[in-house]
């Protein structure tokens, strides 16, 4: 069986038709999913496109692209995508119930072929532990009469045999919604696995799983399946169907084959793991910690700095963090991020607001500027010392992982006793 190429680039990284594995179709079929998705994945460049902050796995027409994270050191690919894979399941976003998901540590796999496997293990542990049936209403031919008689169906189906009955029943079984969203998602991985040890696995799968009226599942009809107590086991099953699903794009590719894409953004994933790690840091301590926290500004619009600390006793004591995934050319932050944070200081009466970047953690001290401020409660400006400056915190351990400490780190950067 013929194997996939395989392209492994990373953000913010350019890609054209020059590489012998890129055609003109594959850069087609881009071009029209980027339009699909409000045009947020990559830039157009001549013969090629320039990525933006999305990181992940797009598989068209026999090529799959691997775009991967990277900051400032020289690690290899394996690492940025064991940091991926580390970040994704530390944000909840790669999770499993089974005790064989759990275990999912191929490095070989890319990110896509990760999640096949997991939806795979979690599959088989719901066949194993027993599917469950529903009851639905079925029209058709029985034998003997039960339900509800359909007198024209019968009329039409039966003129010649009478020993049979056209009705509207009702049936027990495993052919419903739940069950049609899995095997669905199977049908998609089996589609996408062809050459992969994968693909025997999801036939294996298949073969054991209950025959369902095909579908081609909706995001409408995933958003009406609501889960009962009896049906709790298949929470991660769904989500991971849902995943597969929504991130399948039939209509997109220029051939016969489909196109499959699974990307994050590393801006947000950045955001959320920080915000993470800080509540763990301050977890049983005096400090509350917002993420997103927002106020108004003009208008309709809302200020909303990424992560917000801020005592529970001490109101003076509030910290203010904005997180920024790609790091700032010659280490200096641009004139936007820097009056945004002046925003943020004034906004939230801010002791201190600090731009965070992935990088080698440094020494950088807090750099006060005055500002004339005016006070409502007693109609008279006065100068007001605002301190602000950038961090930097290293995301790779000396083992080449996604470094535990992070959290601290954060908070020994804000130059305080928490």
């Amino acid at each position: 069986m013929k194997s996939k190429a395989h392209i492994t680039i990373y953000e913010h990284d350019r890609l054209t038709t020059d590489h012998a594995s890129f055609s003109t179709r594959h850069l087609n079929a881009l071009w029209k999913l980027n339009e699909y998705h409000n045009f947020d994945y990559f830039d157009p460049i001549p013969s090629g496109v320039k990525f933006k902050q999305y990181v992940g796995i797009i598989q068209v027409d026999g090529l799959c692209i691997e775009i991967l994270p990277k900051t400032d050191k020289d690690n290899s690919a394996a690492d940025w995508k064991g940091l991926l894979l580390q970040m994704l399941k530390a944000c909840g976003h790669l999770k499993a119930t089974s005790a064989g998901a759990a275990n999912v540590k191929r490095q070989h796999l890319n990110l896509l072929e990760v999640y096949f496997e997991l939806f795979l293990s979690e599959v088989e542990t719901l066949i194993h532990r027993g599917l469950t049936k529903k009851y639905r209403k079925k029209t058709g031919n029985v034998k003997a009469l039960k339900g509800k008689l359909e007198f024209a169906g019968n009329i039409r189906h039966n003129l010649v045999h009478k020993e049979r009955f056209y009705t509207t029943h009702q049936v027990y079984d495993h052919d419903h919604l739940l069950h049609q969203t899995l095997a669905h998602a199977l049908e998609i991985i089996e589609q996408f696995s062809k050459g992969s040890y994968l693909f025997d696995r999801c036939k294996r799968v298949l073969l054991n799983f209950p025959e369902t009226t095909p579908l081609k599942v909706t995001k409408k009809q995933l958003e009406s399946i609501v889960l009962t107590r009896k049906t709790a086991p298949y929470s991660q099953a769904l989500e991971l169907a849902r995943l597969i699903i929504l991130n399948y794009s039939p209509d997109i590719s220029t051939g016969k084959e489909k196109m499959i894409s699974l990307l994050f953004d590393m801006n947000k994933l950045w955001e959320e793991f920080i915000l993470i790690q800080i509540r763990k840091e301050l977890s049983n301590t005096d400090y509350t910690v917002k993420g997103q926290d927002s106020q108004t500004f003009i208008g309709s619009n809302y200020l909303k700095p990424d992560v917000v600390i801020q005592h529970n006793q001490d109101p003076k004591k509030v910290y203010i963090i904005d997180t920024k995934w790609k790091r700032p050319q010659n280490n200096a932050s641009s004139i936007s991020d820097l009056r945004q944070m002046y925003a943020y200081n004034r906004f939230w009466n801010a002791q201190k607001a600090m731009l965070l970047y992935p990088g080698e953690s440094k020494k950088n001290s807090f750099k006060p500027f005055e500002t004339e401020d005016f006070f409502r409660d007693n109609d008279q400006t006065t100068s007001i010392t605002h301190l602000c400056k950038s961090g930097f915190v290293s995301v790779l351990d000396e083992d080449h992982k996604l470094s535990h400490t992070i959290g601290k780190q954060v908070l020994e950067l804000l130059d305080e006793e928490w």
